[in-house]
Protein backbone atom coordinates (compact mmCIF):
# COMPACT_ATOMS: atom_id res chain seq x y z
CA UNK A 1 0.00 0.00 0.00
CA UNK A 2 1.36 3.36 -1.04
CA UNK A 3 1.36 6.43 1.15
CA UNK A 4 -0.12 9.58 -0.38
CA UNK A 5 -0.15 13.14 0.91
CA UNK A 6 -3.00 15.59 1.01
CA UNK A 7 -3.07 19.06 2.50
CA UNK A 8 -4.22 19.25 6.12
CA UNK A 9 -7.33 21.32 6.82
CA UNK A 10 -9.59 22.30 9.70
CA UNK A 11 -11.43 19.03 9.08
CA UNK A 12 -8.31 17.33 10.53
CA UNK A 13 -8.35 19.33 13.78
CA UNK A 14 -9.71 16.58 16.05
CA UNK A 15 -7.49 13.95 14.43
CA UNK A 16 -4.35 16.04 14.97
CA UNK A 17 -5.37 16.81 18.56
CA UNK A 18 -5.84 13.07 19.21
CA UNK A 19 -2.47 12.24 17.66
CA UNK A 20 -0.84 14.93 19.82
CA UNK A 21 -2.05 13.03 22.89
CA UNK A 22 -0.53 9.68 21.88
CA UNK A 23 2.38 8.65 24.14
CA UNK A 24 4.75 7.94 21.24
CA UNK A 25 4.05 11.39 19.73
CA UNK A 26 4.50 13.12 23.08
CA UNK A 27 7.77 11.22 23.60
CA UNK A 28 9.15 12.56 20.31
CA UNK A 29 7.83 16.11 20.69
CA UNK A 30 7.03 16.80 24.35
CA UNK A 31 7.11 20.60 24.48
CA UNK A 32 5.60 21.90 21.25
CA UNK A 33 2.17 23.43 21.02
CA UNK A 34 1.21 23.16 17.38
CA UNK A 35 -1.70 25.63 17.85
CA UNK A 36 -3.72 23.68 15.31
CA UNK A 37 -6.78 25.95 15.59
CA UNK A 38 -4.67 28.93 14.53
CA UNK A 39 -2.31 27.25 12.08
CA UNK A 40 -4.55 24.95 10.04
CA UNK A 41 -6.53 27.82 8.45
CA UNK A 42 -3.31 29.58 7.42
CA UNK A 43 -1.59 28.74 4.18
CA UNK A 44 1.72 30.65 4.03
CA UNK A 45 3.86 29.94 0.98
CA UNK A 46 6.78 28.91 3.19
CA UNK A 47 4.96 25.91 4.76
CA UNK A 48 3.13 22.74 3.78
CA UNK A 49 1.03 20.88 6.36
CA UNK A 50 0.35 17.41 5.01
CA UNK A 51 -1.66 14.41 6.13
CA UNK A 52 -0.25 11.07 5.02
CA UNK A 53 -2.85 8.49 4.06
CA UNK A 54 -3.01 4.83 3.11
CA UNK A 55 -6.06 4.08 0.95
CA UNK A 56 -7.68 7.29 2.22
CA UNK A 57 -7.02 6.48 5.91
CA UNK A 58 -4.95 9.13 7.73
CA UNK A 59 -1.80 7.64 9.26
CA UNK A 60 0.56 10.55 9.88
CA UNK A 61 1.54 14.17 9.59
CA UNK A 62 4.35 15.93 7.75
CA UNK A 63 5.25 19.58 7.88
CA UNK A 64 7.73 21.03 5.41
CA UNK A 65 8.95 24.57 5.95
CA UNK A 66 11.37 27.03 4.47
CA UNK A 67 13.28 27.76 7.69
CA UNK A 68 14.66 31.07 6.40
CA UNK A 69 11.13 32.43 5.88
CA UNK A 70 9.26 30.74 8.74
CA UNK A 71 7.71 33.36 11.05
CA UNK A 72 9.01 32.21 14.45
CA UNK A 73 12.62 31.90 13.22
CA UNK A 74 12.81 28.58 15.05
CA UNK A 75 15.98 27.61 13.15
CA UNK A 76 17.62 31.01 13.59
CA UNK A 77 19.52 32.68 10.76
CA UNK A 78 19.78 30.12 7.96
CA UNK A 79 20.30 30.44 4.22
CA UNK A 80 17.35 30.57 1.84
CA UNK A 81 18.15 27.27 0.14
CA UNK A 82 17.02 24.91 2.93
CA UNK A 83 13.89 23.05 3.96
CA UNK A 84 13.05 21.52 7.35
CA UNK A 85 10.77 18.56 7.99
CA UNK A 86 8.68 17.42 10.96
CA UNK A 87 7.19 13.97 10.57
CA UNK A 88 5.26 11.53 12.72
CA UNK A 89 2.94 8.56 12.63
CA UNK A 90 -0.34 9.25 14.43
CA UNK A 91 -1.41 5.92 15.89
CA UNK A 92 0.92 3.48 17.62
CA UNK A 93 -0.66 0.61 15.65
CA UNK A 94 0.74 2.17 12.45
CA UNK A 95 4.34 2.21 13.71
CA UNK A 96 6.94 -0.23 12.30
CA UNK A 97 4.97 -0.89 9.13
CA UNK A 98 7.19 1.06 6.72
CA UNK A 99 4.84 4.04 6.54
CA UNK A 100 7.37 6.46 8.02
CA UNK A 101 9.91 5.44 5.39
CA UNK A 102 7.38 6.03 2.61
CA UNK A 103 6.37 9.36 4.14
CA UNK A 104 9.99 10.51 4.38
CA UNK A 105 10.73 9.49 0.77
CA UNK A 106 7.73 11.51 -0.41
CA UNK A 107 8.65 14.50 1.77
CA UNK A 108 12.26 14.52 0.56
CA UNK A 109 11.18 14.23 -3.07
CA UNK A 110 8.88 17.19 -2.49
CA UNK A 111 11.69 19.24 -0.93
CA UNK A 112 14.28 18.47 -3.60
CA UNK A 113 11.81 18.95 -6.48
CA UNK A 114 12.69 22.63 -6.05
CA UNK A 115 16.10 22.96 -7.76
CA UNK A 116 17.02 25.82 -5.40
CA UNK A 117 16.91 23.55 -2.32
CA UNK A 118 20.45 22.55 -1.32
CA UNK A 119 19.68 20.60 1.88
CA UNK A 120 16.99 19.45 4.32
CA UNK A 121 17.14 19.76 8.12
CA UNK A 122 15.57 17.68 10.89
CA UNK A 123 15.85 18.06 14.67
CA UNK A 124 15.02 14.87 16.60
CA UNK A 125 15.40 14.86 20.37
CA UNK A 126 18.95 14.04 21.46
CA UNK A 127 17.75 10.91 23.27
CA UNK A 128 15.63 9.58 20.40
CA UNK A 129 18.13 7.09 18.98
CA UNK A 130 15.47 5.37 16.83
CA UNK A 131 14.85 8.67 15.04
CA UNK A 132 18.60 9.22 14.61
CA UNK A 133 18.96 5.82 12.91
CA UNK A 134 15.87 6.50 10.79
CA UNK A 135 17.28 9.77 9.45
CA UNK A 136 20.77 8.35 8.99
CA UNK A 137 19.34 5.62 6.72
CA UNK A 138 18.24 8.41 4.37
CA UNK A 139 21.73 9.92 4.33
CA UNK A 140 21.20 12.65 6.92
CA UNK A 141 24.39 13.56 8.74
CA UNK A 142 24.70 14.81 12.30
CA UNK A 143 25.56 18.53 12.40
CA UNK A 144 25.28 19.60 16.04
CA UNK A 145 23.56 19.21 19.36
CA UNK A 146 21.31 22.21 19.94
CA UNK A 147 18.59 23.43 22.28
CA UNK A 148 15.32 24.51 20.73
CA UNK A 149 13.33 26.03 23.58
CA UNK A 150 13.08 23.30 26.22
CA UNK A 151 14.15 20.52 23.84
CA UNK A 152 17.66 19.09 23.65
CA UNK A 153 17.98 18.09 19.99
CA UNK A 154 20.36 16.75 17.41
CA UNK A 155 20.38 18.67 14.15
CA UNK A 156 20.76 16.50 11.06
CA UNK A 157 21.24 17.70 7.49
CA UNK A 158 20.76 15.92 4.16
CA UNK A 159 22.64 17.51 1.28
CA UNK A 160 21.14 17.39 -2.21
CA UNK A 161 24.10 15.44 -3.64
CA UNK A 162 23.72 12.76 -0.91
CA UNK A 163 19.99 12.57 -1.57
CA UNK A 164 20.55 12.21 -5.31
CA UNK A 165 23.25 9.59 -4.78
CA UNK A 166 20.88 7.56 -2.55
CA UNK A 167 17.88 7.83 -4.87
CA UNK A 168 19.64 7.80 -8.25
Amino acid sequence: MAVKFRFASMADLELLRRWDEQPHVIASDPNDDWAWEEELPKNPDWREQLIAEIDGRPIGYVEIIDPAREESHYWGAVPADLRAIDIWIGEESDLNRGYGTQMMRLALARCFADPEVAAVLVDPLAGNTRAHRFYERFGFRFVERRRFGEDDCFVYRLERNDYERNTG
